[in-house]
């Protein structure tokens, strides 16, 4: 493949942050279309939210192994395969309405979540050392951009025009993008030698499959059924034999030594956590103001009202970006990840308190989209000072898969406390007011939780925030 010329770091920039734009638009685009999917498809209900799970599901296996292939092997060979899973995909879900084929399309564009922290890394090897942290700052913060936006647009789309038409846009978008990345984006000359650990590989697939499916599912098939039970304890055999396999091997699949460190560690933690965070917004704010006024508290809204709420918090995602990285570049990644986790906190307050109107929930909404481009701008740059350069794709494909576990987990979680806390008022049959206070708790001490093992990261002495480290006088013994 031909190499190209050097580019200016803004173009390569803008070429790598539009992969991530893409990927979280990818995401979410369906989530307006769920309750019409069953009528559009002639499945049930149980089986069309496989839409959502296998994007979920094969995002977080592509995103470790893939971004481990691109250490090896070359990231922008694989971020190029990525985005070719992406037309794929979103060919596949254009040109068909038989659920099996739309499963397997969005399971395909699940594989490109891969793509932001391919991203990243190039940016770390490609950009100057001063504008590292501001560049992956704006990447990271492209996953809750594109999800702001993509509601609104999908909603639109659901509206006004026939469904399919998000996926032909998709496709459209993608190829633009992999000729742009062909043209502007030079391959890293950095690679990791060795062996690709196809055993580790394997293991931490099995691993994702037997959690991650029936934390999804396990509200439908019944949490205590055999299938659920047998899946956990495939789970529970699984971990200990991959932990003792990647502990010997010298290229290991996953650097469980360097993972175990405290920086990384509660980092990865915190990941987990602001996912959770950041997903619950998304999942109920639409469906909350669509509820029928007989509930009492619904607002009846249309569907394309519903979406616009998120609007702002895709214009602020925008607009937060750069600011937040000046604040990391200022105080250090590690106050920027506080300081998110706080706004958090207080975002979810204010859910508790402002569901009576439009304005308020928009309000409340749109005070956690800036919490999470906060956080989400730090977490890749708190990886980046604690990994070897030689590991920063597999490393932020891990934070990014945690990312995804916290938003597997808190799907599950929403989808069985909406379920399980109904109400018939005026012949409608629906979540009660409660149902969504309870997830907005629930989210709120995932916060206090993120604020928490933010405090336990180690500071960074290169962070300008940092305490000076105290002087060594002369004469005295290191």
């Amino acid at each position: 493949m031909t190499v190209p010329p050097t580019r200016s770091p803004n173009v390569i920039l803008v070429a790598l942050a539009s992969c991530g734009v893409l990927v979280s638009i990818t995401q979410t685009i369906v989530v307006p279309l769920l309750p019409q999917l069953p009528g559009l498809t002639g499945s049930s209900a149980s089986n069309v939210s496989w839409l959502v799970t296998a994007t979920l599901l094969t995002g977080a296996v592509c995103t470790p192994l893939l971004g481990r292939a691109g250490d090896m092997y070359g990231k922008r060979r694989v971020l190029l395969l990525a985005l070719g899973a992406m037309v794929a995909g979103s060919l596949l879900c254009a040109l068909s309405t038989n659920l099996p084929v739309l499963i397997a399309g969005r399971a395909l564009q699940g594989a490109s979540i891969a793509l932001v922290p391919l991203g990243i890394s190039i940016l770390r090897d490609e950009l100057p050392p001063e504008r590292v942290t501001s560049a992956i700052g704006f990447m990271s913060a492209t996953l809750g951009l594109g999800g702001a936006l993509g509601i609104p647009a999908a909603t639109l789309v659901v509206q006004y025009a026939d469904w399919h038409t998000m996926f032909w846009v998709c496709a459209v978008l993608s190829v633009l993008i992999m000729v742009v990345v062909i043209r502007v984006v030079p391959e890293s000359p950095i690679r990791t030698n060795g062996r690709f650990d196809t055993v580790g590989a394997l293991g931490l697939t099995v691993f994702l499959l037997c959690v991650l499916v029936p934390i999804s599912k396990g509200g439908v098939w019944g949490w205590t059924a055999p299938v659920t039970l047998a899946m956990f304890a495939v789970a529970a055999v699984v971990t200990p034999i991959w932990t003792i396999h990647q502990l010997r091997i010298r290229q290991p699949m996953v650097d469980l030594r360097v993972s175990a460190r405290p920086a990384v560690l509660f980092t990865n933690l915190t990941a987990i956590l602001v996912g959770f965070a950041f997903y619950a917004n998304g999942l109920t704010t639409a469906q909350l103001v669509q509820e029928p006024t007989v509930t009492g508290y619904g607002l009846g809204a249309s569907i394309v009202v519903a979406g616009l709420c998120m609007l702002p918090g895709g214009i602020v995602f925008v607009l937060l970006s750069p600011v937040s990285a000046r604040i990391s570049a200022t105080r250090g990644p590690r106050f920027t990840l506080a300081l998110g986790a706080v706004i958090l906190i207080v975002g979810y307050a204010l859910r508790m308190v402002t569901n009576t109107s439009l304005v308020g929930i928009t309000i409340g909404a749109t005070v956690i989209a800036v919490g999470t481009a906060a956080a989400y701008s730090a977490l890749p740059a708190l990886i980046m000072h604690a990994v070897p350069v030689s590991e920063t794709a597999a490393a932020n494909g891990l934070n990014t898969l945690m990312r995804s576990m916290g938003q597997a987990v808190c799907s599950a979680v929403v989808a069985t406390v909406l379920a399980s806390m109904i109400a018939t008022t005026g012949g409608h049959t629906g979540p009660t007011l409660g149902a969504y206070l309870t997830v907005f708790a629930i989210a709120g001490a995932c916060s206090i939780a993120a604020l928490g093992c933010t405090l336990l990261i180690p500071v960074d002495r290169r962070d300008p925030g940092a305490a000076p480290a105290a002087p060594v006088l002369a004469g005295r013994a290191a």
